[in-house]
């Protein structure tokens, strides 16, 4: 294994260090225990987004806090959730007296770390799950993943918190977009993980694995390699059978690279899903094309349509400055 990398035990205090170097007009860092939160607090009263998880999947979720976003983030090591700690004095920290907003993905130990902080915080907390990853069925017995629909959320409820919408509305408003959310990713190659150092499954070079989680696990199934169009139809095909979006109906697409797929590829894949939908009626107004919600070194890439009207629409296009997302600034 070649990793640009000292000691596996010291790479995500130090790689937070340098992420809040390098972006120190946005972010600061605290630690013991870590989290990444806002420079500028807001001056008014507004909800306080708070979101979390494994590292692994940057940007997702520190390179997503600043302005439009997300007010602190909370990162635990490789593949392994945050401690309740974190996100308790996170909230303390970025709290502005309208409450706390978390945005969590639907993992076994996010959703029991992020519960037993919201039973000790004091300030008003609402949580907001998020599901979007189709490759699993409804009624799986943990539900589905939390994968790259999480962005657009932290996105639009941002954006409707700085408009200074009070804490039930947030909330709502996050869930009616993660209903109107879907995701389907495939993966060409395995990730590895640090202290593992081996790749976290075999897969061989005339293989393709269909609907990989963002952890390194094994998909639903695993396929004879293809060629682009084929595997973009699979993907689009199945988020199309999920949202049964009617003709007319306005989406957001995100093609999302997994870490290790090139952007060249990413467009080639957006351009071949972008033909996709228009054929189902269905009109691309936004899209979104790069590594956003990654899992480490893998190759592959994922697909999220969120099916729009003008209020979300709206919310996406509000002025957004983070270290990895920024428009309208």
């Amino acid at each position: 294994m070649k990793k640009l990398i000292n000691d596996p035990d010291d790479l995500l205090p130090d790689s937070l260090a340098g992420f809040a170097n390098a972006h120190a007009d946005i972010v600061r860092l605290h630690s013991n225990p870590y989290f990444v939160y806002k420079k500028n607090k807001p001056t008014s009263p507004k909800v306080a987004l708070i979101s979390g998880g494994g590292s692994g999947h940057e940007p997702l979720h520190s390179g997503f806090v600043g302005a439009g976003m997300l007010d602190a983030a909370c990162p635990g090591h490789i593949f392994t959730s945050p401690t309740p700690d974190q996100m308790i004095t996170a909230a303390a920290t970025v709290e502005n007296d309208a409450g706390i907003l978390f945005i969590v993905k639907n993992y076994a130990g996010d959703i029991m770390n992020f519960e037993i902080a919201s039973e000790i915080i004091t300030a008003p907390i609402e949580t907001i799950i998020v599901a979007d990853d189709i490759a699993l069925p409804k009624e799986h017995s943990m539900g589905r993943r939390g994968v790259a629909g999480t962005l657009i959320i932290e996105k639009m409820v941002g954006a409707a918190a700085e408009r200074e919408h009070n804490l039930a509305y947030c909330k709502s408003l996050g869930d009616r977009i993660s209903d109107n959310t879907a995701s389907m990713g495939a993966a060409l190659t395995s990730c590895t993980v640090p202290a593992l150092g081996k790749p976290t499954f075999d897969i061989s070079e005339t293989e393709i694995e269909m609907g990989v989680g963002i952890h390194g696990e094994r998909g639903r199934s695993t396929q004879k390699f293809t060629d682009a169009t084929t595997l973009t139809h699979y993907l689009a095909e199945a988020i199309y059978d999920e949202l049964k979006p009617k003709k007319g109906q306005e989406a957001l697409l995100h093609i999302n690279g997994l870490g290790a797929t090139p952007l060249i590829e990413q467009y080639l894949i957006y351009e071949i899903a972008q033909k996709f939908w228009s054929k189902q009626g269905v009109t691309i107004t936004r899209s979104l094309v790069g590594n956003y919600t990654t899992s480490l070194d893998m190759a592959g890439c994922s697909m999220t349509l969120t099916l729009l009207d003008s209020e979300l629409t709206t919310l996406w296009d509000h002025p957004v400055h983070t270290a990895n997302l920024r428009w309208g600034c």
